[in-house]
This record gives C-alpha cells, sequence and structure tokens, in this order.
C-alpha cells in the first residue's frame, strides 16, 4: 500500500500544493472528478493515457486514508 501512495506528490509550486499523480499536473482530485462522473477505470485511462492503472488505485487509496480519520469530540 506505501508503495502505491508514493505515486501521489505534492509540490507547493505546482497545481497549488494539491496532490497530484507522480509529479504530473494531473489531480488526485481530477481523477476522483472523473470516477465520480460515472466513467469507468478502462475509460478514464484512454481519456488521459499518461496515468496507469495503478495511479488509479493510489488516487482511491489517497482519498480513503485521508477521509477516515478520527474527530475528537470534547
Amino acid at each position: 500500500m506505501t508503495e502505491l501512495l508514493e505515486r501521489i506528490t505534492i509540490n507547493p509550486k505546482q497545481c497549488g500544493g494539491r496532490p497530484c499523480i507522480r509529479g504530473m499536473r494531473i489531480r488526485v482530485s481530477d481523477v476522483l472528478d472523473l470516477f465520480a462522473a460515472g466513467l469507468s477505470a478502462e475509460e478514464i485511462l484512454e481519456e488521459m493515457p499518461d496515468l496507469e492503472a495503478d495511479d488509479l488505485t493510489a488516487a482511491l487509496v489517497y482519498a480513503s486514508r485521508k477521509l477516515n480519520h478520527p474527530i475528537l469530540v470534547a
């Protein structure tokens, strides 16, 4: 799983510091938006030929980990 997450890069000088795929200007949110729009993994890879299947999985894992954090209630 760690190997997949290494595909996600964050550079403050690129895309406003938003998480991107392998240093490209393809944001994790771009990939998630395409999935949310109903595209399949195969369609996304056709639409964005610089991506690899593991990049799509990495975007999903990254998003899942970012959303799955504890909230402490006082």
